[in-house]
């Protein structure tokens, strides 16, 4: 363990939201709900992404009456989820974040028990993964979780490691981590990619836990697969290069005792292999 249990003092939940009038309301309030039933000292950070609908007044009126952790942030300058989340994180305060969707497809009681991977068991970050033993995916469209599927079977197989979800924006990081993760470069869904793969690349330490996902009950989705595609092969080769051309020259800080945590996380591939994991 490389933090003792109980080192986190806030959990801030980024939540990049354009046009999500409909679908916040709900969706913050099952995370205020489930969070505060868990004792879990948070902030709720959502970025109004350009908004074009009543999100941002339906945001200042859940602060004003119902969520008091609610922090909602206007995102002025250029737009993009990636954007979005690097804004959020910018304008939190947490020494631990998760990254949630606006449209309740993520599931709070999955937060929370990212919380416990982190602040608990001392990782550094908490993956998810809607495809192993335990996971559930809830009204996925087929054309969608196939280029998931093929994308994440690619990723996998190019990075040799276990987790076979990267792109699931759902994640939780210690603010160390995403500091050192720093400069972030993708301004789109691709951010999504980017964060995790250069954690585990960079040697910080992970694990992986089954979770659900439901798709939305209101509202269109924002990712489009046709303008993504070369996008996330970009950032994927970015990392991929730095995996194995940059002689170590990002990897994590030593510990105080000056030992070198393992690069590759043979506690995170045990948990996936205990749980039969599959593409």
């Amino acid at each position: 363990m490389l933090y003792p249990p109980g080192s986190l003092t806030l959990y801030s939940v980024i939540m990049p939201a354009r046009d999500e009038q409909d679908s916040l309301p709900g969706t913050l309030r099952g995370i205020y709900s489930v969070f505060s039933a868990a004792k879990i000292p948070h902030e709720i950070v959502v970025v109004d992404d350009g908004s074009k609908d009543g999100t941002w007044t339906v945001l200042q009126t859940l602060q004003e009456t119902e969520i008091p952790t609610l922090a909602p942030v206007q995102n002025k300058g250029a737009n993009g989820f990636g954007r979005a989340i690097i804004h959020g994180l910018n304008h939190s305060r947490g020494d631990a974040v998760v990254i949630m969707m606006a449209d309740a497809s993520d599931s709070p009681k999955d937060a929370v028990r990212y919380w416990r991977l982190l602040n608990d068991e001392g990782y550094e970050c908490a993956f998810g993964s809607r495809f192993i033993k335990g996971g559930r995916v809830v009204d996925y469209p087929r054309i969608k979780l196939l280029v998931n599927r093929l994308a994440n079977f690619f990723i996998k197989t190019v990075f040799a490691i276990p987790l076979n979800d990267t792109t699931n924006a759902f994640k939780a990081y210690r603010r160390t981590v995403i500091d050192a993760c720093r400069p972030l470069l993708s301004p789109h869904f691709n951010l999504t990619v980017e964060i995790p793969l250069k954690a585990i690349v960079r040697g910080y330490a992970w694990t992986v836990t089954p979770i659900s996902w439901e798709n939305r009950k209101f509202g269109q989705a924002k990712l489009k697969i046709k303008e993504m595609g070369s996008r996330y092969f970009f950032i994927c080769a970015y990392v991929w290069l730095e995996k194995y051309f940059s002689r170590g020259d990002y990897k994590r800080p030593m510990n105080d005792d000056g030992l070198e945590p393992p690069a590759e996380q043979i506690t995170a591939k045990t948990d996936v292999e205990r749980q039969h994991q599959h593409t």
